[in-house]
């Protein structure tokens, strides 16, 4: 696991390529509100789907993290299940 790409408390590794990348991203679409949404849906036989998308909205259920200053969102049951993960 990579150090730089913790923040304390949280359940998720975002490594700082993919803040990069996201920043970008959002820089972009020029609307700086953006966060990154981070989720996991059932996919049926084929287990779990992992999905990504921008969002302005947080939920009641919602859990917010910043890594190397970009914001990423994260539902409970998800966060359950990506519990370990790393995003890169």
């Amino acid at each position: 696991m990579n150090a730089e790409a913790e923040v304390s408390d949280s359940p998720l590794v975002f490594t700082s390529a993919a803040a990069a990348k996201v920043a970008s991203l959002i820089d972009e679409e020029g609307n700086p509100g953006l966060m990154l949404r981070v989720y996991i849906q059932g996919g049926g036989c084929s287990g779990f789907q992992y999905g990504f998308t921008f969002s302005k909205e947080v939920a009641e259920d919602d859990h917010v993290f910043e890594y190397h200053g970009v914001p990423l969102v994260v539902d409970e049951v998800s966060l359950d299940l990506l519990a370990g993960s790393e995003v890169d």
